[in-house]
């Protein structure tokens, strides 16, 4: 019901004190201008709720964070088109509009988070793994429960491992919770949402599934990501003569870095960068290859201005020229060096599955752990890759896309 309301509290929240600045400032109703602006507001506030409300569905999405981020984006993008097709518009109208939205789409936001719907975890089998805390409480006795039912209260949801063998009174109870309309969630379903992870340790559990990539989003994401990486190319084409030059300044060698990667369908390709490295002699053997393939911490090899590029990740602009012949994606699991990848595929199970997707210049784990290379740490980034294609869709692309500036921003996870 709270879902339901929200958008017609911005509409109102949106255009009531647009209208009303309006008629202050003298001017008739439906003017020049009026219905155009009326309209671009109307639509603006209408595809920021919808933006924001699609991306609360995916794990750790900090609702209030991205609030402003979206906001700026879809209002922003609605001046850009006013301006491209010269409507008339009122500047002050939009903006009183715009920002009383914004307003109320915090407000909502922060009651969001105050009335979220309680989850009541049973605690038998591996539903155990669940964090208890917040929404999420365990759950009472069976009795307590089928009172709490027969109560008619609704805005509850029961969470339990629906593989771990129940008696016969909690299977009734499963089903008449289901039939009275209260949510009955696999714990599976509430663990990825906390961890923003999927863990698969065996193929019996028949997981792999439910891991087929979006075959309908699939072609419209290549789609936007040769688009925009034909539309940024102009504009980097500059910036990269400049970064490259000071590149050679900083330290000798070639401003660029080529290394041979494993990516979609696991086939090779050779992924380019800046340079931030001071380069190495020839490599004896594979241990050296891989030792040499990992950024350690403080990693004395790294430059001055390769420091910098990594903490703000431009040295892996380059990387458009790979999306443009198809090798990679905007984002995307990141692509490992070919020795790295063929030691995790021995020691991983299921590694070699993150490559049914192209790889990213960002994506899903390097925004929420980091760069790693140890193998241990390798197995929570395999399972942030899996949660991604598992769930890869626009907005959870636009999701990393607002974490990717959070972390250029803060230099989180750069080494």
């Amino acid at each position: 019901m709270v879902r339901r309301l929200e958008l017609p509290f911005l509409l109102v929240g949106g255009i009531a004190p647009s209208i009303a600045v309006w008629r202050l400032q003298g001017r008739a109703l439906f003017g020049e201008g009026f219905t155009e602006t009326l309209l671009m507001l109307s639509l603006s506030i209408a595809v920021s709720w919808y933006v924001l409300d699609r991306l609360r569905a995916h794990a750790k999405a900090r609702h209030l964070s991205y609030v402003m981020p979206v906001n700026t984006l879809v209002y922003g993008s609605a001046l850009s088109v006013i301006a491209l097709m010269r409507l008339p518009y009122s500047a002050s109208f939009f903006l009183v509009g715009a920002t009383s939205a914004i307003a109320v789409s915090f407000i909502l936001a922060v009651r969001r988070r105050g009335i979220m719907k309680p989850h009541l975890i049973l605690l038998n089998g591996r539903a155990s793994e669940i964090r208890l805390g917040g929404q999420y409480l365990a759950a009472p006795s069976l009795d307590d429960l089928t009172a709490l039912l027969q109560s008619g209260r609704r805005g509850w949801a029961l969470v339990a491992d629906l593989h771990y063998y129940h008696s016969a009174p909690w299977e009734r109870l499963f089903a008449q919770a289901s039939l009275a309309g209260v949510p009955v969630y696999h714990f599976r379903q509430i663990a990825e949402m906390q961890t923003g992870q999927v863990k698969i340790t065996h193929l019996s559990e028949n997981e792999l599934g439910s891991l087929i990539p979006n075959v309908t989003y699939m072609p419209f994401k290549r789609l936007i990501d040769f688009l925009a990486a034909l539309l940024l190319l102009p504009f980097c084409v500059v910036a990269f003569a400049i970064i490259a030059l000071l590149v050679k300044i900083d330290s000798p060698g070639s401003a660029f870095f080529i290394q041979e990667r494993v990516g979609f369908r696991g086939r090779t390709f050779r992924m380019i960068k800046f340079r931030t490295m001071r380069q190495t002699g020839p490599l004896e053997d594979a241990q050296d290859s891989r030792e040499d393939a990992m950024t350690r911490t403080d990693d004395d090899r790294i430059t001055r201005i390769g420091r910098f590029m990594r903490q703000t990740r431009i040295d892996e602009l380059p990387q458009i020229f790979n999306i443009l012949k198809g090798e990679m994606s905007f984002i995307g699991p990141r692509p490992e060096a070919r020795s790295l990848a063929e030691w995790y595929e021995e020691e991983l199970p299921f590694y070699s599955y993150r490559h049914i997707v192209r790889p990213g210049i960002t994506g899903w784990a390097q925004v929420n752990q980091g760069h790693v290379t140890d193998v241990t740490d390798i197995l929570s980034k395999l399972r942030f890759d899996f949660y991604y294609i598992k769930n890869i869709s626009l907005w959870l692309d636009l999701l990393v896309a607002l974490k990717t500036v959070r972390v250029i921003v803060t230099g989180l996870g750069a080494k």
